[in-house]
């Protein structure tokens, strides 16, 4: 057996890592992208940072720092971090972290964070096992999800969880974290990648809003490309071999500009324009998944009250294509398509979401009128009031009467 080897295990499990796990933050600070729920002073943010974050949910589409941000706080953290899969992981699993959690507590006085993935999987049974030790503090719970929570789990689970929804990450996010990988050590560096804002727009334009997408995509077409005496030199022609996208045959304004004038042909009730316009995106390399998701902003926005069944057939058409993809998944929403384009129009929601929004901005200490209000929880002492009022008016009534007949 030779002796001149050398095996070091954990460089090289991070040879092979991707670079989507490499490029991962580890603090607050490194995070890309959920500005609404992850900035300069948020809840959230001061939660993590104070190390006083309760049990949650975190809610949205893949590769948009959902487990990432679970990492950090487990990094944050003074105390236990446990990390299960809903998919591998039972009730045994969840009591057997119940019960170490509960001994780490009544010895140390250390909380215990449990990270349980793809939540949405457990069934009630399972999600029942936990309840006991949210509601006492035991562990804190953090689940992870693609799926709509307040539909996809245990009410019973979410009632004791706050849910914060991960959003799609921008097309500037993507760009941004995808720059840092070509800076990082840690990333591409070593490989003197280059590529100019114009090819790392393309990767985040396809990557549909998904940062690991985007980061594999980087990863493979610099692996891919022949290096020049300059470095590796990263086209859209490289990318998109690696990517195995369909080239767009139009330039990104163009791309644009038929996305609006499928959006305004639907509006227009013009059936042919915007089948028309929806297949050119297509063929030309579209994200179908965009195209849907507008198909459903104009059943709402533009037909509205005048059909509300465009939204019912818009909706259904984006989940049967969730569920069967390219190309059968062109027929509902096609269907989807003609239906709201031969719909009548109306903006009634629209105006009223406006003028109500409005109002509520401007009206911002306005009292709930009395006959609007709860009545099933008055206080006693209300109660007590209104008792004496009513007897009061019955005096007062009786005393009249009274007086009327003597007279």
């Amino acid at each position: 057996m030779r002796k001149d080897i050398d095996f070091n295990m954990y460089e090289n499990a991070n040879a092979v890592q991707p670079l989507a796990e490499r490029m991962r933050p580890v603090v607050l600070n490194e995070f890309i992208g959920q500005n609404h729920i992850i900035y300069q002073n948020s809840p959230l943010s001061r939660a993590i940072k104070n190390d006083k974050l309760g049990s949650c949910i975190f809610w949205g589409p893949p590769g948009t720092g959902k487990t990432t941000l679970a990492g950090i706080i487990a990094n944050s953290t003074d105390g236990a971090f446990v990390k299960l899969n809903a998919v591998t992981s039972g009730v045994a699993d969840a009591k057997k972290v119940i019960e170490e959690a509960a001994k780490r507590q009544n010895l140390y006085g250390k909380k215990t964070y449990l990270m349980l993935d793809e939540c949405h999987r457990w069934s009630k049974s399972q999600s029942d096992c936990v309840l006991k030790a949210i509601e006492e503090g035991t562990i804190i719970f953090i689940g992870s999800t693609t799926e709509n929570p307040y539909y996809s789990m245990t009410p019973a689970i979410v009632s004791r969880c706050h849910v914060y929804e991960f959003y799609a990450l921008t097309e500037q996010d993507i760009v941004d974290g995808l720059k840092r990988a070509l800076n990082s050590q840690k990333g591409l560096k070593d490989l003197n990648v280059i590529a100019d804002d114009e090819t790392l727009s393309y990767i985040a334009s396809f990557c549909g809003g998904d940062m690991r997408n985007a980061y594999n995509a980087l990863e493979l077409s610099a692996l891919t490309t022949e290096p020049s005496p300059n470095g590796v030199e990263l086209t859209i022609d490289n990318v998109r071999q690696a990517m195995q996208t369909k080239p767009l045959s139009v330039d990104r304004q163009n791309y644009y500009d038929m996305i609006s004038a499928f959006i305004k042909s639907m509006r227009g009730s013009d059936p042919d324009a915007a089948m028309f316009w929806f297949c050119r995106l297509i063929e030309s390399g579209c994200d179908p998944m965009l195209l849907a998701r507008r198909i459903s902003i104009c059943a709402a926005e533009d037909v509205g009250l005048a059909d509300p069944m465009a939204l019912v057939v818009a909706s259904s058409a984006l989940e049967v294509f969730k569920n069967i993809g390219l190309p059968e998944g062109r027929l509902p929403l096609t269907q989807a398509i003609l239906y709201i384009a031969n719909a009548p129009k109306s903006n009634s929601c629209v105006e009223a979401l406006e003028g109500a929004t409005a109002a509520a901005r401007e009206y911002v200490t306005a009292r709930v009128p009395t006959h609007l209000m709860d009545h099933s929880h008055k206080r006693r002492g209300e109660i007590r009031r209104l008792q004496i009022s009513s007897f009061l008016r019955r005096l007062c009534r009786s005393a009249i009467s009274a007086g009327k007949r003597n007279g």
